[in-house]
């Protein structure tokens, strides 16, 4: 019989520069500290598997003390999936979702929502990335015609797929409207902590006030290690959740992994620091390169991202050196996005690369 093998040889090797920054994506941050503290604690001993566990009974009471005594949340993987469970909560099969054209479920979750979720999107071009009763009234109609696919949903994103932020008077607008018509509302919130920075709201007054039916409430970027939640809001919209999270396999065995993150980040005040923070460095990047010559800023800056206009030649030459997305290929328009752990010394020498490169032409 071989040897075991010694701790020293199954140690794992750090294989990154801890130091390395980009404006990438706020996925690319690493785990919170307080989030990784609490997996440690979770860790240990044995609990029932699939969400019977003391976290994920607990999970309820920190959900509920954020968005009211209804809510119910269902821990699932990634955005994704939570997106893609959550509609399918709330339509038939012959049901479309409305949204703007620019969102998550129309542009980049690789048809997730058509494919695995049977849905048909019916996309309208929104300013900014933000529908309106007006916007929504342009595929709200035809629920009679056997032909067409019954709009049964409007998708909202808070923040937007652009970084803006509507009003909860906005969303209380677009819940009523909806629901004037027989549809439900779903809240795409995956970055929902930075629009409540932003607003100085609580997050139930931007959902669970505003009318809003169900969410899909982000962790993955602002803090947490792997995880996002479908919260339902308004139990009588909804069906069959717990099926629906197993069918999509969305259901993790060890969920006290996923449910004691969220309530390191939400029993304080852990997703408001994070998602304040990354939302101050954001405004700080704008800020700077708005006074570059040159670079033009497309969006208001109400969250995390900041969306520009410069030279291509431009942007890739500061992809040498940070790592960004092009967001339109054919402009030239790119997304610098800012997380929890960006200082404010991470954008100051962004900054002064953009204008050194700018001046090189």
């Amino acid at each position: 019989m071989a040897d075991s093998p010694t701790l020293s040889e199954t140690d794992a090797i750090r294989r990154h520069d801890p130091r390395a920054r980009g404006f990438a994506s706020d996925n690319y941050a690493g785990a919170h500290p307080e989030v990784l503290a609490a997996l440690a604690l979770a860790n240990g001993g044995h609990q029932i598997a699939y969400g019977e566990d003391e976290y994920t009974a607990h999970l309820q009471e920190v959900f509920r003390s954020h968005f009211g005594p209804t809510a119910e949340a269902f821990p699932v993987f990634n955005g994704t999936g939570a997106n893609v469970v959550a509609l399918q909560a709330v339509t038939e099969r012959w049901g479309a979702v409305i949204c703007a054209d620019s969102a998550h479920i129309n542009v980049d979750e690789c048809g997730a929502p058509e494919r695995v979720g049977g849905l048909k999107l019916l996309t309208v071009p929104t300013p900014h990335g933000k529908l309106t009763p007006e916007l929504i009234d342009r595929e709200a109609w035809g629920w009679d015609d056997e032909h067409r696919a019954q709009p049964q949903v409007v998708s909202i994103a808070q923040t937007t797929e652009l970084g803006t932020c509507y009003t909860p008077e906005e969303i209380r607008e677009i819940c009523d409207h909806a629901h004037e018509r027989g549809m439900k509302v779903h809240l795409d919130g995956s970055r929902a902590a930075n629009a409540a920075a932003t607003l100085g709201v609580p997050l139930r007054a931007f959902t669970t006030d505003a009318g809003v039916d169900l969410l899909s409430f982000g962790g993955t970027k602002n803090g947490l290690l792997f995880g996002e939640c479908v919260v339902v809001l308004n139990p009588g919209a909804v069906k069959a959740m717990k099926h629906l999270r197993k069918l999509s396999m969305q259901l993790a065995s060890k969920m006290r992994f996923v449910s004691v993150q969220f309530e390191a980040l939400l029993a304080g005040d852990l997703w408001l620091r994070g998602a304040s923070h990354a939302n101050a460095m954001a405004a700080r990047l704008a800020e700077g390169v708005r006074a570059v010559d040159g670079v033009e800023v497309l969006h208001p800056v109400e969250s995390n991202a900041v969306f520009a206009r410069l030279p291509r030649e431009v942007s890739e030459r500061l992809q040498k050196r940070y790592r960004f997305y092009f967001w339109d290929e054919t402009a030239g328009d790119v997304r610098w996005m800012c997380s929890f752990d960006t200082t404010e010394d991470d954008v100051d020498a962004f900054v002064a690369l953009v204008k050194e490169e700018m001046t090189r032409g």
